[in-house]
């Protein structure tokens, strides 16, 4: 869902532009629904597409999206197909979901937030500790 909502909001460059425009165009293809009665009330997924389009950070639409894409896919054997090409070609461009938050206490140290990261390392002294008193908050507060 994370990558939806990425690609929806022109994350990726034009790898992700062109990923999204991929998706967009197997979406629209034509849904072959097999001789099944819930394939008949089943979304093609393109107003969900589109929904997600127009807001995309709201993560129901990109839930509401991928729901639609699943469903499709089990009542569609050749959308599913290509929907696991797609899937296998963009798991490059998946962000995942990273939150870095940093709150309360004093730090005297370099803080390094991101994702993925290896061999770093910081070649400065400690910073002394805050003179008690100063309204430097510390951790205990």
């Amino acid at each position: 869902m994370a990558l939806l909502a990425a690609l929806a909001g022109g994350a990726g460059g034009e790898a992700g532009q062109q990923a999204w425009s991929a998706l967009s165009s197997l979406v629209r293809r034509p849904f072959r629904r097999r001789g099944n009665t819930a394939a008949v009330t089943a979304s093609s997924g393109e107003s969900e597409l589109a929904r997600l389009e127009e807001s995309p950070h709201e993560a129901a639409r990109a839930h509401a999206l991928s729901t639609a894409l699943a469903v499709r896919a089990a009542l569609d054997a050749d959308f599913q197909a290509d929907l696991r090409r797609w899937c296998e070609l963009t798991e490059p461009l998946d962000t995942g979901n990273v939150h870095n938050e940093i709150s309360g206490g004093t730090f005297a140290a370099p803080v390094v937030q991101g994702r993925n990261l290896s061999d770093i390392s910081f070649h400065a002294p400690p910073s002394p500790p805050a003179e008690p008193g100063t309204g430097t908050p510390t951790a205990s507060e």
